[in-house]
Order: C-alpha cells, then structure tokens, then sequence
C-alpha cells in the first residue's frame, strides 16, 4: 500500500496516530493508579483501548490508497470498537452516578446496544448519523450527571470529568460539520479537527480519574 497523497487525510492520519498513542498511555496509566476501585478502573482501561484499536484502523484508512473494498473493510473494527466506547462510556457514568452493582447489571445491556449500533452501520453502510445520535445522547447523559456531581461535590475529579465531556460534545458538533477545514501549518479537515479536539478531551478525563482512583 501506498501512503495517501491528499494533504488533509495525511493530516487526519497522522492525528489518528498520536489519538491512537494517548489512548493507549491513558490505558497503562489507569491500570497503574486503579488499584483502589479496580472495577472502575477496568472498564475506562477497556474504553481506552478500544479506542486505541479504533485510532488504528482509522490511521490505516486514512493514510493509504487502497480500494474501496479494503477500506470498508478497515472502517468495520473501528465501528465496532467506537460502539463499544461509547457503550463502556455509559457504564463508568452509571458507576460515579449509582454505584459498582448498578454499573455491573448494566454492563452486558450497553455491550448489546454497541452491538446493535455496529450492526446497523453494517446493515446500512454510509450511515455515520446513527453514531452522531448515539454518541450525543451518551454525551449529554454524561454531561448532566457529571455535572450534577460537581455542584453537589460528591466525587473528586468530577469537574475534570465534565470539563472533559464538554469537549468531546465541542469536538463532535466540529465532525458533524463534515465541511470544516483550517490550515494551521498543515490543512486539517473536520476530521483532523476532531482527533485534536479530542486529544484535549481525553486529558481532561483522565485528570479526573487521577483525582479520583488517587483519593
């Protein structure tokens, strides 16, 4: 395979790549610091590292000519592992909120609707609103809890956690685009746009888990 030579899938590649890395140090890091709420701990290590294994295959997908059929093919693990984080994303909300047996119960449902939500990108190829709908709900569910227990200050990092969500709702809103294109040294369309929003987003997380697993 040769590397792509469109300039903003280079850059959307490349973001891709250094997404993929921060996932993965998230990932070592929490297994490092959850040894006081390891249940917790667990599921933000599986959302990390599935969204390491998404940031690959998107790299692969945008960084190299291939057929159309090749591409599709990458495009169908990294459905699956973002249905999956969004799903995991549900349950760790579900934990701060209502405790470890509430997050338990939920678990096998929230794996099925990630599931379901690969399912239909599958079904209907193309489709990437449904991920949009997905992903917001998710994202405002959380917001709201999140926020709820910063005012209310019953969990350390919480403030973190919400500053963290609002980002990836600012990262989303700029993928939704599907138009939006800067040149800062480098073109970035809204993809590129998103992994470096979410970069940010992701740091803001993990501070908050820090808090957290740490007290």
């Amino acid at each position: 395979m040769e590397f792509i030579d469109i300039p903003t899938e280079q850059t959307t590649a490349v973001t891709d790549a250094i997404l993929a890395l921060l996932s993965l140090g998230c990932a070592l890091y929490l297994h490092r610091i959850g040894t006081h709420k390891r249940w917790k701990a667990n599921v933000w290590i599986g959302l990390f590292g599935l969204l390491t294994v998404a940031a690959v295959f998107g790299t692969i997908a945008h960084g190299f000519k291939m057929s159309a059929w090749w591409n599709n093919l990458f495009w169908q693990p990294l459905f699956l592992s973002l249905g999956l984080v969004v799903a995991l994303f549900v349950v760790a909300v579900v934990y701060d909120a209502w405790g470890k047996a509430a997050a338990r119960r939920i678990l096998p449902i929230m794996l099925a609707v990630g599931v379901i939500f690969y399912s239909i990108t599958v079904l209907i190829p193309g489709l990437f609103l449904v991920f949009i709908v997905y992903q917001s709900t998710a994202t405002l569910f959380a917001l709201v809890i999140y926020g709820r227990l910063t005012w209310r200050g019953k969990l350390p990092g919480a403030g973190w956690m919400t500053l963290g969500i609002f980002i990836t709702m600012v990262a989303a809103v700029v993928q939704a685009t599907g138009s939006l294109t800067i040149t800062v040294i480098w073109p970035f369309d809204y993809n590129g746009l998103y992994h470096l929003i979410q970069m940010a987003g992701l740091l803001a997380l993990l501070t908050g888990l820090r808090k957290d697993l740490r007290a």
